[in-house]
């Protein structure tokens, strides 16, 4: 995958999310994979959603993809974040 057509989803309003996916989907990008790490996995899953739904059954979800990456502490010990990766296909 294109590494443009890939949002991360972190601390900004969610509305941002969603218009950046649609704006790359009408560009002509066929898939934009959606990312994020610990608090912002829900937003992320809203995020795949709602731009779903604006599509009126243009887009479907592809592959979902659940990880665990170590990452190093402030105190520098290892610490577990959970992250998720959701594929957007246009039909």
């Amino acid at each position: 995958m294109n590494e443009t057509n890939v949002i991360y989803v972190g601390q900004k309003p969610m509305m941002n999310y969603v218009l950046a996916a649609g704006k790359r989907l009408a560009e002509g990008g066929a898939s934009v994979l959606i990312q994020a790490r610990g608090r912002s996995i829900s937003k992320a899953v809203d995020v795949a959603l709602i731009t779903m739904e604006r599509s009126k059954g243009g887009v479907k979800m592809g592959e979902i993809g659940i990880n665990t990456e170590v990452l190093p502490g402030a105190d520098g010990n290892p610490l577990n974040v959970s992250s998720i990766k959701i594929s957007l296909t246009k039909l």
